[in-house]
């Protein structure tokens, strides 16, 4: 595909974004990138996935041979996830990890319970509340799930992660929004919960960079999958699945460019934002335009909040 025609679908965003602009850009990829089996032997880490775009990233991954811990807040209700993933993948080796990345603890213990290097850490997990919810610190939820436990996780495995990969699955939706410096825990106004799932996506979009210089030894990346049909869309946005469900990706087309991220040999920017195997601009809109001191202000916000020194 020619790179204007590429950057056209970005822009209209309803070709680009839906299954049309993965069918047109797919047309081009190598069948070897990434390469088959090229994750044996290493283990790999995501978190919301029992289902959607969680469970199909835990299944690429596995395809290419590696160990996939699927992190989710309840191992009882990941059963069927689980024996799915084996089903479909016999050879491969899974192992069910218990918890909830919105709570801070229970992400310190999950944390201090891994031994041994992880190849690819994958933060999926998501949520969308329709009302204001608050984490077991007292968080505005969807700053924790998508943005407080990442960042503490992140930061607990650096260790684990040299020369490893880090991948944060943010959203198109982030487009809209500017960055929350003055209210990132969502107290004022009238709460919506796609505008908190937004901010929280544009403040991972934001923080990215700042991470990826923390941490050099790791590749740091965003990606947003484009519209996927997947359980956690039909449940939070039910009347905008329904008039786009012809137009949907499938959780694997919507979770291809995170497999890829993890496996690829090609040598790729750290700290970039992707959309089907490119990068892309993080802004399209000029009153959405944060400074320096905006995203310094954030990432000292979320640092703090995280309990990270």
């Amino acid at each position: 595909m020619s790179p204007a025609l590429d950057t056209l679908l970005d822009r209209l965003v309803v070709p680009g974004y839906t299954r049309l602009g993965y069918s047109l850009r797919s047309r081009s990829w190598s069948t070897d990138d990434p390469a088959p089996n090229c994750l044996a032997g290493k283990t790999t880490v995501v978190t919301g996935a029992r289902s959607g775009l969680g469970k199909a990233t835990a299944a690429g991954l596995a395809r290419l041979g590696a160990t996939v811990r699927l992190v989710v807040r309840d191992a009882d209700r990941a059963a069927s996830t689980l024996a799915d993933l084996r089903r479909a993948h016999p050879t491969a080796e899974f192992v069910v990890d218990e918890c909830d990345v919105s709570d801070l603890d229970a992400v310190r213990r999950y944390a201090a319970g891994l031994s041994g290097p992880v190849h690819a850490l994958i933060h999926n997990a998501g949520v969308m509340p329709p009302r204001r919810t608050q984490s077991a610190q007292g968080h505005e939820l969807t700053l924790a799930t998508h943005v407080l436990g990442p960042l503490l996780l992140t930061d607990l495995l650096r260790d684990h992660l040299n020369d490893g990969r880090v991948v944060f699955v943010a959203s198109g939706g982030m487009y809209t929004q500017r960055l929350p410096v003055d209210d990132p825990e969502f107290r004022n106004g009238t709460y919506r919960g796609a505008t908190a799932y937004a901010r929280s996506k544009r403040i991972q979009v934001a923080l990215t960079p700042v991470l990826a210089a923390e941490l050099a030894a790791t590749f740091i990346a965003t990606m947003h999958p484009g519209w996927s049909q997947t359980p956690g869309l039909t449940d939070s946005l039910p009347l905008f699945t329904n008039l786009t469900r012809p137009l949907l990706r499938t959780p694997a087309q919507g979770a291809d460019t995170t497999v890829w991220l993890a496996a690829t040999d090609r040598t790729l920017p750290t700290g970039s934002f992707w959309h089907d195997r490119q990068t892309r601009p993080t802004h399209y809109l000029r009153h959405t335009e944060d400074s320096e001191a905006d995203t310094q202000r954030i990432w000292d916000y979320c640092r703090t909040a995280a309990g990270i020194s």
